[in-house]
């Protein structure tokens, strides 16, 4: 039994959160930003690549401010609307 354990554990350590990169578009909460995360899909019918984008809540412990480009991570729910955590801060806005 002890080694089915041990490899749960090691399966669950392996585990990487996913993770996504948007740009930050309000940090008017506390501790909260809104990142908008931008994708490029093919058309079914047309087969052109056109862009689709999803507004995701993070929550920011790295002072993170509107107009950056943050990397985020999935977690457990932190709230009703907040499932990601901002992981770092790749480019700061200008200014």
């Amino acid at each position: 039994m002890s080694a089915d354990k041990a490899e749960v554990a090691a399966e669950t350590v392996a585990k990487k959160a996913r993770t996504l990169e948007g740009r930050v578009t309000s940090s008017k909460m506390d501790k909260t930003v809104t990142v908008l995360v931008e994708r490029q899909v093919q058309h079914r019918l047309l087969g052109k690549t056109i862009r689709r984008s999803t507004k995701l809540h993070a929550q920011n412990d790295l002072g993170a401010a509107e107009g950056d480009f943050v990397r985020i991570a999935e977690c457990r729910p932190l709230s009703k609307t907040k499932h990601h955590r901002v992981v770092e801060v790749i480019t700061r806005a200008n200014g």
